[in-house]
């Protein structure tokens, strides 16, 4: 493990379900799409993406929902804890809710996403970077 490559744990709020991503930060947002939203019953949510290869559960094993025809979201099945987000068109990748990490003070996101989504009385500071859509 060296020092830009450290190991990340987290898991759901009852600890049923653990993960380990054991591998680069390739980047980290909030996001305000509608789906997130839903899915969190939260204004928007911060995501850190992963590559898939270092990403592991170590304990439990979480339920799999299909939230769109390009993605799916697992989350505890006892507690409901969002974990995490991957699309189809991106099998390399997982994206993981920050908050969900042990030390989530450690992913500092870089930009909003989805901000044409975002609810009106949520303000975003203008420190960061905002993309209409998917930057990718």
């Amino acid at each position: 493990m060296t020092r830009d490559n450290p190991e990340r744990l987290g898991g759901c709020l009852c600890g049923a379900v653990r993960y380990c991503a054991d591998g680069p930060l390739l980047y980290a947002t909030h996001c305000h799409c509608t789906l997130c939203r839903r899915a969190s019953g939260a204004p928007l949510v911060s995501w850190a993406t992963f590559p898939t290869d270092g990403f592991h559960f170590i304990q439990g094993e979480p339920t799999c929902y299909a939230s769109s025809p390009v993605a799916q979201r697992r989350f505890c099945p006892t507690c409901g804890t969002h974990l995490t987000f991957q699309r189809r068109d991106h099998p390399r990748e997982i994206d993981v809710t920050i908050a969900s990490l042990d030390q989530p003070e450690q992913v500092v996101p870089t930009n909003h996403t989805w901000v044409r989504s975002r609810l009106p009385w949520v303000h975003i500071d203008g420190h960061l970077p905002c993309f209409e859509g998917d930057p990718l």
